[in-house]
């Protein structure tokens, strides 16, 4: 399989129209599902942002490709190919979902979950094939970083983990192959760099910006070109061997989530979504912001496609 004929992204939060615009723009009928029709009503807008963003990235656009909108789950699974479960991370609402689309697809249709991180075995044990069953863990935001987890559950079979691969490599995305881990790849290692960030800001090492600054333009920027493993080559793993002969005893283990974050969440400040966070965000910030960092997203990929990958 190549791209889907029919496919059904079920979900308009955060992810569900960024995958939908990509896969319209690649040639597929997309019919995007959630039970809330403002939910639906305001992906239509966030759709059009998407396409304006592959415009300019200038993604080819494939005859035949659209997005319907549906409230009704019947409707939407109607002939799908491929389904995409992009609901919320809670472990069982993804499982009445599931439930849900298994009695509405024929056997042979894939069933992917955009999970950030819950095990797909887990929620693939009370499945009725679970063979078909695979993770398909897309970056936010999903029209713009062309990277795709594959993962397979212990009952996922090898057949399926190759057309997943094929879907994602034919519409230009990198397919990365992993085994089942909690959180993945992508989010342990974010997660880790979170972590130390936050026990330095919590400790008084750093400021918020000054943080960002150092990731951005230390970490980011080489890790960006490079990748991990290359640069450790690149600075020598006897060098990579003295180092963190010191420095891993002393960087943060914390197995709770920080103080810090606790205390800003209890206070309703949750970020962009809220006005507050780790920083304060002034009447239309939060929106300029946004588009900066899509502005910026959109540079930096469009140069890293033109140098050599990792």
């Amino acid at each position: 399989m190549s791209i889907p004929a029919i496919t059904t992204v079920i979900g308009s939060g955060s992810m569900g129209p960024g995958i939908a615009a990509l896969l319209a723009r690649s040639g597929s009928q997309v019919r995007l599902n959630d039970i809330s029709q403002e939910a639906l009503d305001k992906a239509r807008k966030v759709i059009d942002g998407a396409a304006a963003v592959l415009d300019e990235l200038g993604t080819p656009s494939v005859d035949g490709g659209s997005v319907t909108y549906e409230t009704d789950l019947r409707a939407a699974l109607d002939g799908a190919d491929f389904v995409i479960e992009a609901v919320p991370e809670k472990l069982e609402l993804k499982r009445t979902v599931l439930a849900q689309v298994e009695e509405l697809v024929s056997p042979a249709t894939i069933i992917a979950t955009n999970t950030s991180g819950i095990p797909i075995t887990t929620m693939a044990e009370n499945m009725q094939h679970p063979e078909r069953f695979i993770g398909m863990h897309w970056s936010n935001p999903p029209h713009l970083i062309p990277m795709i987890e594959v993962i397979r559950g212990e009952q996922t079979s090898e057949e399926v983990e190759k057309e997943l691969v094929t879907i994602v490599e034919s519409f230009g995305y990198e397919a990365v192959r992993e085994k089942e881990k909690a959180g993945f790849v992508e989010n342990r290692v974010l997660y880790a760099v979170l972590r130390e960030c936050m026990a330095l800001l919590e400790e008084g090492i750093a400021t918020q910006k000054d943080l960002d600054t150092c990731i951005k333009w230390g970490v980011g920027y080489k890790l960006a070109v490079i990748g991990p493993m290359r640069l450790v080559d690149m600075a020598g793993l006897d060098i990579y061997e003295s180092v963190a002969g010191y420095l891993n005893q002393d960087l943060d283990d914390c197995k709770d989530v920080p103080e810090l974050v606790g205390k800003l969440t209890a206070a309703g400040r949750l970020g962009m979504k809220s006005g507050q966070g780790l920083y304060d965000y002034a009447e239309g910030e939060v929106d300029a912001k946004r588009a900066d960092i899509i502005r910026g997203l959109v540079a930096v990929r469009k140069t890293l496609s033109e140098i050599t990958p990792i």
